[in-house]
């Protein structure tokens, strides 16, 4: 009899174990209810723990914590399957880029989540954000050259995606945190052989225009420097004429105390004076 009591009892903590959900650190939980008169989606979410589900109910799990999920053609990230986005520029060459998303869930409204799309954090992914993200990109994209997609617009393009996205899902709670290009984006091999060689001719005639500009700093330089010189050598001869002595002080001055080996006994300088008697 204790037997058959026992075996009850562990029977019966299995069944209530069974008819309990968890939700887990990290996370906020919907408790979901497919039969009878209450039937539906609870308004108020659940934190973490333990909860009574029993059978028609089940508990979803949405990550409040922020995660990363990378679309790629790469089969060593995200999803076995090419991931990758495709897309065009505005002229209609074909294009193709690696995008990564930050997202997390509010948990205020995280039943509101629920009840929009019906899925799991797996399905949001690779469902509805993935779609909004395509529909944002190509129309983004069809509005630039493809000079300004692989140039210098390629982050001001990922960023308005960004914004539609974001504006798109928050009225519904999953907050789409950022979007970041995770590789280069992909253009024809041809295509990117013209923008390397566009890239460096650029480079080249920029280093032209530095090399020109530096000859004709140089070049202004030397004119300042010589105006400069012309001008001072001006106001010296001024000077000496307004005054003859200057002369016979600069002679006197560089005059090494040696005595001409001729000059008839003359004193150096005195003819310099040969206006006095």
């Amino acid at each position: 009899m204790k037997r058959i009591l026992r075996s009850a009892l562990a029977l019966a903590a299995l069944m209530g174990l069974a008819a309990c959900g968890q939700v887990k650190p990290g996370h906020v939980g919907i408790k979901v209810n497919n039969f009878g008169s209450n039937a539906g989606v609870q308004a108020d979410t659940l934190g973490v723990g333990w909860y009574f589900t029993p059978f028609g109910t089940h508990i979803e799990e949405y990550p409040v914590f922020t995660n990363t999920y990378t679309f790629t053609a790469s089969s060593t990230e995200g999803r076995a399957t090419d991931e990758a986005f495709v897309f065009q520029d505005k002229s209609g060459l074909g294009l193709s880029a690696d995008i990564a998303v930050s997202y997390s869930v509010d948990p205020s409204r995280a039943s509101i989540l629920f009840q929009k799309y019906r899925t799991d954090t797996a399905g949001l992914i690779a469902g509805p954000m993935r779609n909004a993200i395509r529909d944002s990109l190509v129309t983004r994209a069809a509005q630039l050259n493809v000079d300004e997609i692989y140039g210098p617009r390629k982050a001001e393009l990922l960023m308005n995606v960004q914004h539609d996205v974001q504006s798109f899902f928050a009225p519904f709670g999953l907050r789409v945190e950022r979007l970041f290009w995770a590789g280069n984006v992909r253009v024809p091999d041809t295509v990117l052989t013209q923008i390397n060689a566009r890239i460096a001719n650029e480079q080249e005639a920029l280093a032209a225009q530095a090399k020109v500009a530096t000859v004709q700093a140089q070049a202004q330089q030397a004119a300042a420097e010589a105006a400069g010189k012309a001008k001072a050598l001006d106001l010296e001869g001024e000077a000496i004429r307004r005054n003859p002595e200057v002369l016979r002080i600069r002679a006197i001055e560089k005059w090494d105390g040696k005595l001409p080996q001729v000059t008839s006994g003359a004193v150096p300088f005195v003819s310099l004076d040969s206006g006095k008697k």
